[in-house]
């Protein structure tokens, strides 16, 4: 069951890291604490389609928001983006793994072909 949980945050992570917008969203608070109006403004959208955007950081706990009068502020979540992260570098370790394998084979076939011109040399015509 928390192998499903995990999962299910993840693929909710990546699918809100799949916008530009939400990206960005991501990068601006980054920087700073901003109001739903604010973000809206910078990235020239209407009010309710950044609710909608911050909704979707919201639900995958990339963003937390907080309600004071009649603003809504948002900041990073306490997530932040340390699953996505870390789920990449397991990857990048593997990839790096192979690939280091990768460069030990072809340095062993050019050792190979190297032997073999040498014996090609030495082997009168």
């Amino acid at each position: 069951m928390v192998q499903h949980s995990k999962a299910a945050q993840l693929d909710a992570a990546f699918a809100a890291l799949s916008d530009a917008t939400r990206r960005g969203v991501l990068e601006q608070l980054g920087r700073a604490d901003a109001s739903i109006t604010d973000l809206a403004e910078r990235f020239d959208m209407t009010l309710t389609g950044m609710k909608k955007h911050v909704g979707v950081l919201e639900h995958a706990g990339l963003v937390a928001t907080a309600k004071v009068g009649r603003v809504r502020t948002c900041r990073l979540g306490q997530r932040r983006l340390d699953e996505v992260t870390a789920w990449i570098d397991r990857y990048r370790q593997l990839w790096s793994a192979r690939f280091d394998e990768l460069d030990l084979v072809i340095e062993e076939l050019k050792q190979k072909e190297k032997e073999k011109e040498k014996e090609k040399e030495r082997t009168p015509r």
